[in-house]
């Protein structure tokens, strides 16, 4: 997404080829990631939901939950980067996030990795872009709120990221 109002970025260093890293963000599962769980019910008011994002299986890996549900993948691009988008705010006829219509919010959300002397650099992005006003308003007000704890999670899943990386067979 070339533009955004609304965005945050995390960042670690792993020990790994950025094959084995690419592996990981694959791999990794709400039960790898600490107090995810806690904090997406938290999110969602402790409401019970069926399998998504905010709440999904403790066994599958998070971006087949992810897109399996409501995300669409963007790119994925073995073994540089994987990105996911939504539409958080109305609706889309089709996944266009180039282009989305008037009255809408999309977010992406990003992993990159980057050979390095010692293995690979892992960059994580959130992007979101509201078409207009109203849903710009809407959303600053919710990402006001879930911030926080959305920066929580990013940052343990690059950590578990770098567990599950530095501990597979080489």
């Amino acid at each position: 997404m070339p533009r955004w109002q609304f965005g945050e970025q995390h960042e670690i260093d792993v020990a790994a080829t950025p094959e084995r890293v690419y592996d990981a963000i694959r791999a990794v599962r709400a039960s790898d990631i600490r107090f995810f769980r806690t904090l997406v019910a938290i999110r969602r008011g402790f409401r019970r939901t069926p399998e998504g994002i905010l709440n999904p299986s403790p066994d599958k890996p998070i971006l087949d939950v992810a897109t399996s549900t409501t995300f669409h993948w963007l790119a994925d691009e073995a073994p540089r980067e994987v990105v996911v988008g939504t539409c958080v705010i109305g609706k889309m006829e089709k996944a266009d996030f180039r282009t989305p219509p008037d009255g809408v919010a999309v977010a992406a959300m990003n992993f990159v990795v980057t050979p390095t002397a010692t293995g690979s650099h892992v960059t994580t992005e959130t992007r979101v872009y509201a078409t207009a006003a109203k849903p710009r308003r809407a959303f600053a007000i919710y990402w006001s709120l879930i911030r926080p704890g959305s920066g929580i999670i990013r940052r343990f899943w690059l950590r578990a990221i770098k567990k599950r990386a530095e501990r597979m067979p080489r």
